[in-house]
């Protein structure tokens, strides 16, 4: 396929439209994903930052998103998402490691082991991973160069307030 003969922007043109609005409110475009098949096509803008997206920022995303894409020089209709990367996606750089700190997760570290914990501090290229170990809670500390694949867990009970602790995430209950 030559191109796209539908008008709609590229990637790029996205990115660099949407880039500085979505800066502005504290997110960055990880990815923009077009898809030309479905009538009206659709753009979908994936974005993350240090705080989650929520579902008034995704509605102030995508009203000012669809008023910038609106301005280019095109009268084809289109979809358009404003979406977060889900729990899905694995973590693969520093910056998702720490945007997930306090989330729990299994590592698949590059001895084949796998290691479930609470993440913790990120930093000089390293996470603290907070792990039962013999019946208690411990701080493991994990290069990222020896993790092959992590990936958020899903939970459906809350976490130990000693566990959270060790993580240094916030809402942690002191005694406990």
């Amino acid at each position: 396929m030559a191109g796209r003969s539908t008008g709609l922007p590229t990637q790029k043109q996205v990115i660099e439209l949407l880039g500085g609005e979505f800066v502005r409110a504290g997110y960055e475009i990880e990815d923009v994903v077009i898809d030309d098949r479905p009538r009206p096509p659709h753009i979908t803008v994936i974005a993350d930052g240090d705080k989650p997206l929520d579902l008034d920022t995704v509605a102030e995303l995508s009203r000012s998103a669809s008023a910038l894409l609106d301005s280019l020089d095109s009268d084809d209709p289109y979809v358009l998402e404003v979406t977060s990367p889900g729990v899905e996606r694995p973590l693969t750089t520093e910056k998702h490691f720490r945007r997930a700190h306090g989330r729990k997760v299994d590592a698949e570290l590059v001895d084949g082991t796998i290691v479930t914990g609470r993440l913790g501090t990120v930093s000089d290229g390293a996470v603290d991973l907070v792990v039962r170990a013999r019946g208690d809670w411990a701080v493991r500390r994990i290069p990222l160069a020896e993790i092959v694949k992590a990936v958020v867990q899903v939970e459906f009970s809350p976490p130990k307030p000693r566990e959270l602790e060790l993580a240094g995430a916030a809402g942690t209950e002191a005694g406990a």
